[in-house]
C-alpha cells in the first residue's frame, strides 16, 4: 500500500505531466487554427475545379487527355500521408488499418507500391507492403511547390505507362474530433458512364468556350490533379493537429482526475495517521491518570 511520501511523488510527477499536456494542447490548437483555415479555403476551389472538368469533359465529344485514359500497366502507386510524431490519438492507427485493408483487398498486392509521407504509418505497415519511396521536406509541413513537384513525379510515371493508377491514403478533416481515413484515386481521373449521362441530362445544351474546350481542359486537368494532391496534404495536416489537440485535451482531463484522486487518498492517509497519533496520546494520558 502506498504511503504519504509515495503519493506526494506521484502527485508531483502527474502535475509535471499536466503542464506538458496543457502546453501541447495550446500549441496544437494554434497550429490547428492555421491548418483549418488553409483547408477550408482550398477545398471549395478544388471541388469547383473538379466539377468544372467533369461537366466540360462530359459534354465535349472526342476529347482525350492522358490523365483521363486508362493504360495497360497493372502497377499502382499508393501515397500514404501520415505524421512524423505520435501523441495524436487514432490518427495514424486508423489510417494504417485502412491501408492494410486496401492492400489485403487488392487484386495483386505485388503490383502495389506504397510511398510514404510521414514515418508513423510506415512503421506500422512496412513489413506488410511493397515499400516504395519515402518523401522528406525542408520543414515539418511541406509547401505547395514541394507537393507540386511530387505530384509531377507521380504523374510522369502514369503518363509514361510505368504505372496504371495513382492513389492517396490520408485523413479527411471535418473537425477537431472528427476525421475519416480514406483512399482516393487521383489518376486516372475517371468519369463513369452514369455520371456522364447525368451531366448530359442536367446540361442538354452546349456551352460557348473561349478559348475552345480542348484548350480549357488541357489547362484545367493538370491543375485539378495537383490541387487534389495539395488538398489531401492540407486535410492530413489539419486532421493531425486536430487529433493531437483532442488527445492532449483528454490527457489534461485524465491528469486532473488522477491528481484529484491521489490528493484525496493522501489526505485520507494523513488524517488516519493524525487520528492514530491522537488515540495514542489520549491512551497514554489515561494510563498515567489511571
Amino acid at each position: 500500500m502506498a504511503n504519504i511520501k509515495d503519493l506526494k511523488k506521484k502527485i508531483k510527477s502527474t502535475k509535471g505531466t499536466l503542464k506538458i499536456t496543457e502546453a501541447m494542447k495550446l500549441v496544437s490548437a494554434a497550429k490547428l487554427n492555421k491548418a483549418q483555415n488553409a483547408i477550408l479555403n482550398a477545398r471549395p476551389y478544388a471541388n469547383e475545379l473538379e466539377d468544372s472538368i467533369k461537366t466540360i469533359s462530359a459534354l465535349v465529344e472526342d476529347y482525350n487527355h492522358s490523365f483521363l485514359q486508362d493504360n495497360e500497366s497493372k502497377k499502382e502507386v499508393l501515397l500514404v500521408i501520415s505524421s512524423n510524431k505520435g501523441l495524436c490519438g487514432g490518427y495514424n492507427s486508423g489510417l494504417a488499418k485502412v491501408v492494410k485493408n486496401y492492400v489485403a483487398n487488392h487484386e495483386d498486392p505485388s503490383n502495389l507500391e506504397v510511398h510514404f509521407i510521414g514515418t508513423k504509418v510506415k512503421e506500422l505497415v512496412e513489413k506488410l507492403v511493397n515499400v516504395g519511396e519515402f518523401y522528406e521536406f525542408e520543414k515539418a509541413e511541406p509547401q505547395h511547390h514541394e507537393i507540386s513537384e511530387l505530384a509531377s513525379k507521380l504523374s510522369a510515371l502514369f503518363s509514361s505507362g510505368e504505372v496504371g493508377k495513382v492513389s492517396i491514403a490520408y485523413n479527411i478533416f471535418y473537425s477537431a474530433i472528427s476525421i475519416e481515413p480514406t483512399v482516393k484515386q487521383v489518376l486516372p481521373m475517371t468519369l463513369d458512364s452514369s455520371e456522364r449521362e447525368e451531366l448530359k441530362e442536367k446540361y442538354p445544351f452546349d456551352f460557348r468556350y473561349n478559348p475552345n474546350a480542348e484548350e480549357i481542359l488541357n489547362g484545367l486537368i493538370p491543375e485539378a490533379y495537383t490541387s487534389a494532391m495539395w488538398t489531401a496534404m492540407l486535410d492530413a495536416v489539419a486532421a493531425e493537429h486536430g487529433s493531437r489537440m483532442s488527445a492532449m485535451d483528454s490527457a489534461v482531463g485524465n491528469c486532473k482526475d488522477a491528481i484529484r484522486t491521489l490528493t484525496l487518498k493522501m489526505n485520507k492517509l494523513r488524517q488516519a495517521a493524525i487520528t492514530t497519533e491522537l488515540i495514542e496520546v489520549v491512551s497514554g494520558a489515561e494510563s498515567l491518570n489511571g
